[in-house]
Parts: structure tokens; sequence; C-alpha cells
């Protein structure tokens, strides 16, 4: 299955496909896409930056446009929603759906949801409608198309409100533990420090860490050296700079202090890791 849209005057493009052709496999390599891979059968291996992870039965899993994924050629078990900002744009509707911070960030450690019988169902019956709209061609179709990917965007979000107990939060929390991951992904290559956060929230530092603590949700610092260290990882996979150039991208004035952080994070120097 491979279901395509694109709208030649703004360039929106949404493609739904199960990898069962060549092309397919190189979508979820490419820049500017936004990617929501649901696995319908057994167990599957895809990677994301360069890690192995395992999607299992009726997990969902989602990337942003700065995610490179990889998907083995007999791997078929697994459907892939795609699109670009211009079809949806995840920041310009995010009033609406609230999935920022939530479903989409840029750290390697992408959220995975877990589906139920009753979300399976629920999923199974917005692709019979995906498939019916994509055979529609009229002067609507790229609004039906957006109406359903909101719905299914709605829908993920409460789940994983629920799977990370936030479910119970007002919004007013929740709103906030969203606030920090959407400053992080904005600022992380120039500010490395939670008080930096705490004061575009008009939080103090401790306050911030003891309500993420409280609720369960990783520290504010390790989400910040998570996203530092996912883009770190990404640029020594997938580009020739040289470690002191990622260095100064990601804000460090002293390439050895780069090296010393990513050495904590990950194990291995910048060199060992691109050589490994």
């Amino acid at each position: 299955m491979k279901l395509d849209y694109h709208n030649i005057k703004d360039e929106g493009k949404f493609t739904i496909t199960s990898f069962q052709c060549g092309p397919s496999l190189q979508l979820l390599q490419e820049k500017g896409l936004y990617k929501i891979v649901w696995c319908t059968e057994g167990e599957e291996k895809i990677v994301v930056d360069g890690y192995e992870v395992t999607l299992k039965k009726n997990q969902v899993l989602f990337c942003t446009p700065v995610n490179i994924v990889d998907i083995p050629k007999d791997n078929y078990g697994l459907i892939a929603f795609v699109f670009n900002r211009e079809f949806y744009c995840i920041q310009h509707n995010d009033p609406e759906v609230s999935c920022m911070g939530l479903l989409f960030y840029g750290s390697s450690n992408a959220p995975i949801i877990d589906l139920n019988e009753k979300d399976q169902r629920s999923f199974n019956a917005l692709l019979i409608l995906f498939q019916e709209e994509f055979e529609t061609k009229d002067h609507i179709q790229g609004e039906m198309l957006r109406t359903l990917l909101k719905r299914m965007l709605i829908t993920s979000t409460r789940l994983i409100k629920q799977e990370t107990n936030q479910a119970d939060l007002s919004i007013k929390q929740v709103d906030l533990i969203r606030k920090f991951n959407i400053l992080v992904e904005q600022h992380y290559k120039e500010k490395h420090q939670v008080a930096e956060y705490a004061e575009l929230l008009y939080k103090s530092p401790k306050t911030l860490s003891n309500f993420f603590k409280k609720h369960n949700v990783s520290s504010p610092l390790k989400i910040i050296n998570e996203r530092i260290a996912a883009e770190a990882k990404r640029l020594l996979l997938y580009s020739d700079k040289s470690a002191e150039e990622i260095a100064y991208e990601l804000g460090y004035k002293e390439p050895s202090h780069f090296s010393k952080f990513f050495k904590k994070q990950t194990g291995s120097s910048p060199l060992a890791f691109r050589k490994s």
C-alpha cells in the first residue's frame, strides 16, 4: 500500500505506506517530514538516528523532521504516515491539538504509545477512512485528510498523557511540561542550563526540577542533555563535520568541554562514536 497526496500550489505532501515498494523506504530519511510509524504485525526493528528501536505489535512511534529513520527492507509489518509542514503544521495547529512537546520533539528517544483493543479499532477505522479519502479526488480532499490526521494526533496525545501519568494533571501542569520541551527544542544549541529555561518559564530552577520529579518526568537537566547529545550523534553519523565544528554548532566555546560532555552521555568520545 502506498497512498500519496501532493498539492502543487502549497507543496503540501502526505503519504501513507506499508513499505512494500522500494521508494517508500527512503521516505523516512528525507528532511522536512514528520513520521508516524505504526507496527501492525509481530515485532519490528527500526533505526532512529543510528540507534535500534524495537516496535511491538500495535505500538506507534512519533518522529520529527530532524529524526532520521531507517527501516530494513524485509520489515512489512509497519505502516507509516508521513507529512510535511506545508500539509499540516504541528506548531501552527498546536493550540487545537496540543501535541508539541509530547508527541513531537527532537530527541532520539522518540515517543512511543501502546494501542489497546479500543485504540486499535480506532486506528483501523481511521486507516479505512484515509484510504477512502485518498481515492476521492476533489477540491476538499486535502482538508478532509488533514481532519483525519488531526483526529489521529488528538487520540495519540490523549494516550501519551495517560501512559506518562499526565492524564490527571491540570491543563496548566501539562502545558508546563510541553512548554519546557518546546523551549529545549528551540534553544538547546545556546542554552544548556536548567536556570536559563526556568527563567523563560518564570519559575525558579528548583521549582521546575521539583515539579518534574513529583510527576515522574525525566529531570529538566536530563532532557536538555539528551537533546544536545541526540543532535551531536546525528551530526557525527550523518554529516562530515568535525567534532570541533559540531562543538561550536552546539554552543560550546571549547571543543574539549563538548568532548567531555559527549563521553559522559554516551560512554565514548566523538571520534570513537563516529567510527563505531
